[in-house]
């Protein structure tokens, strides 16, 4: 899934933003349908060898389940029959399914990933009640062959006795009868505004280890993700309202119920990790079929304008989707199928199907790299599945890895490989770390330093060896669980025991940072930065018609383009407000060396002289001082009052009124393509306590993640007493 990390899951990394943000931050300036005697299945014989396939043909499990939305009540009553073979070598007396729904008996098991969304849900719906954003599952029977069969249902586990034990190699079918009550709000198994999200809808079975001798009965993770399941063979058929549409995995036909109103949607899907659905009566659905795949894309029917962003996402989705067949192995599967939900901050993966947010105006799918991060789970988690409770690394590290090699190859000069070599930051947790262990730093471990891992590993080896290991691991761990020693093993066994060891060490060991000679150089990391930079301030300022010209950021937007830049101190003042300038181009100047920004400073008025006519006139000028003492706005006086008059900023009155500091941005006073900002004070230095809040405004007024300002007052102790701003749709996130 697209993790919520502090920056990303408002801006639900879509491009570059996390990485800037972290930047800025640490810078200096930084209910059934068919009759209801249709829906219990004729009780079977329960215990049968099965040989008629083999095991990537015909999964280990079955599942055949009825259900029925009752779409008033916003419950389903479901009958569900599973048929299990025991591939283990132990004889098994009971089963285990997990019953994640029960996640929602209460706000304390719940996901704290959807806890900030709920809240907003719920004051924007004063009507709900917060038991309204509750649910769970009771299990009304549980039969074997007709007969009742003891159950236990305990922290999201239920635990099934058979009348006899099922031996390695048999087979045991088993019924359950179950209702789900659906929470409001957002979380995998929910209902907001039109839409249902259907993950974790029925139980399923759990995966049993056979080193241990136990099921797993974890509950699912409040802080990440519990996905572990074994790829079984669904029949689904889902009673449902005749102006719902319907998005599941696999096959799907609808046919007519016995209820008026009402029909039934009908799925089936082979070697499938999980099985989820997506119901709304606003769903409308976009549909292409390349090469004996078709991708389908189910969207809002409230904008017709929709429909030329979802083709391209529908393209977008078969370029990536090739891309990962050639590189790991063929998608197998002859339909994947894209949702659109009102999940904010996050995308998940599910196998054969994922859900993306809201689609926007002005929305560029060919740079959206959390859909590619989504597509490639198909790979890691769908297809080769993993226990994400406690190697969350094999699929967010692999899937993130992945989206980044996509977008090296596609030519992205901001998402590629450069993204990976910047980070040189160790952390003090090993990537192998299980959920419990990373707390709230799943993002940082599983995805930033484990993709980094298996850089080094591409890097060490060649792109050539790494697909081709790739390749091998892909064929052995399809359709079932890898692990992390299953991983090292397949490493040795194609690339040798030295790479084996490196790995292993990378995962193992704290504080992994890249090799160095894998790193960016400090040349090429101000390069990468200023081309960060440079698509950010572009793509935020562009989220704003009728922007004025005149606007601080623009200035820093202007510079990142390449235009000339020059910085003008004053000069005739004492020592220590020599010192403040200094101290305030000294943070300036950093950002700007970070930046990759060339820029010239100028600090006496005999060199002002030499370059007023040529070099000054070419550039966008950052003025620091008194007016009274800085060369430059002493001798272009006139032409700044007048720009001023553009802005309304009241220029003589400001520069005479005691005590007050702050800043203006107005045209260059001779050249109306550059721009002007003065950061003022009136006299002849600032008290420390202003100069502090001066020094965090420098930073506040030039950066994309505030509001634009056009001028800003401050009295002598930096409290901002004015200001004319323009305001920017990101800031409040930032500011969260």
């Amino acid at each position: 899934m697209n993790y919520p990390s502090p920056f990303t899951s408002k801006l639900a990394r879509v491009g570059i933003a996390g990485t800037l943000a972290l930047i800025l931050a640490t810078s200096p300036l930084a209910n059934m349908g068919v009759a209801v005697a249709e829906a219990v299945p004729t009780p079977v014989s329960t215990k049968i060898p099965i040989t008629q396939k083999d095991s990537l043909e015909q999964s280990p499990i079955q599942y055949q389940i009825q259900a029925r939305l009752n779409e008033k009540e916003m419950t389903i009553q479901g009958s569900e029959k599973v048929t299990y073979r025991n591939t283990s070598k132990d004889a098994l007396q009971q089963l285990v399914l997990h019953t994640y729904a029960d996640a929602n008996l209460s706000k304390s098991t719940q996901a704290t990933m959807f806890q900030q969304f709920n809240e907003m849900i719920s004051s924007d719906n004063p009507d709900k009640k917060p038991e309204d954003f509750l649910g769970g599952i009771d299990i009304l029977a549980v039969t074997e062959g007709g007969q009742s069969l003891d159950f236990h249902k305990e922290n999201q586990a239920l635990t099934v006795q058979l009348k006899e034990s099922i031996q390695p190699g048999e087979s045991v079918t088993f019924q359950l009868e179950f209702h789900l009550k659906i929470p409001y709000g957002s979380q995998r198994v929910s209902y907001y505004k039109d839409i249902i999200n259907g993950a974790h809808w029925f139980p399923v079975m759990s995966v049993y280890d056979e080193v241990k001798h136990q099921w797993n009965k974890a509950p699912y993770s409040r802080t990440f993700e519990s996905d572990y399941y074994t790829s079984s063979d669904y029949e689904v058929q889902f009673n449902v309202p005749d102006k719902y549409q319907v998005a599941m995995p696999g096959s799907i036909t609808t046919q007519d119920s016995t209820e008026h109103g009402r029909k039934i949607v009908s799925a089936v899907a082979e070697n499938t990790r999980e099985f989820v659905f997506f119901a709304s009566p606003n769903l409308q659905v976009e549909r292409a079929t390349r090469n004996g795949l078709t991708v389908e894309y189910y969207y809002f029917n409230d904008d017709p304008s929709k429909k030329e962003i979802v083709d391209r996402y529908i393209n977008q989705a078969f370029k990536v989707i090739d891309f990962y067949s050639e590189k790991y192995g063929k998608y197998p599967y002859p339909e994947f199928r894209i949702v659109e939900t009102y999940v904010q901050g996050v995308a998940v993966e599910y196998a054969r199907l994922i859900q993306m947010g809201q689609i926007h105006d002005g929305a560029v799918p060919e740079e959206d790299i959390t859909f590619v991060h989504e597509i490639a789970h198909q790979w890691f988690h769908a297809l080769i599945g993993n226990n994400s409770e406690t190697e969350s690394f094999l699929d967010e590290g692999f899937a993130d890895f992945s989206m980044v090699y996509f977008a090296e190859k596609q030519g992205d000069k901001l998402n590629g490989f450069r993204s990976i070599q910047f980070d040189t930051a160790p952390v003090d947790m090993t990537i192998a770390s299980t959920n419990d262990e990373v707390g709230d730093l799943a993002n940082l471990l599983y995805y930033q330093k484990g993709r980094q891992a298996i850089y080094q590993l591409y890097r060490s080896v060649g792109e050539e060896k790494f697909d081709h290991f790739m390749q091998e691991y892909f064929k052995r761990y399809v359709y079932q669980n890898a692990t992390i020693d299953g991983l090292l093993h397949t490493i040795e066994d194609v690339l040798g025991k030295e790479v084996r060891t490196e790995m292993q060490a990378a995962l193992y060991q704290p504080d992994f940072v890249l090799k160095p000679e894998y790193q960016l150089s400090q040349e090429e990391t101000a390069a990468y930065v200023h081309d960060i930079f440079q698509a950010q301030y572009q793509a935020v300022m562009g989220m704003i018609p009728n922007l004025p010209y005149e606007v601080m950021s623009r200035l820093m937007d202007k510079v990142l383009q390449g235009e000339e830049l020059t910085i003008v101190l004053s000069d005739k003042v004492s020592k220590l407000a020599a010192k403040q300038q200094e101290d305030m181009v000294d943070q300036l100047t950093g950002f700007l060396d970070m930046s990759g920004i060339r820029y010239d400073v100028v600090r006496d008025r005999k060199e002002l002289k030499q370059k007023m006519k040529k070099e000054i006139g070419n550039s966008n000028l950052i003025v620091f001082g008194n007016a009274k003492s800085n060369g430059l706005v002493q001798a272009l006086k006139s032409n700044i009052i007048d720009r001023t008059k553009q802005t309304g900023f009241p220029w003589k009155n400001m520069m005479n009124q005691p005590l007050t500091a702050g800043a203006y941005v107005i045209q260059h006073p001779y050249n109306q393509n550059r721009l002007m900002l003065h950061y003022f004070w009136n006299e002849d230095h600032l008290s420390d306590a202003a100069l502090e809040a001066f020094k965090l405004k420098i930073q506040e007024s030039i950066g994309f993640t505030n509001d634009f300002y056009q001028y800003y007052v401050l009295d002598n102790q930096g409290k901002q007493n004015s200001d004319k701003k323009v305001a920017n749709p990101i800031s409040s996130l930032f500011a969260e």
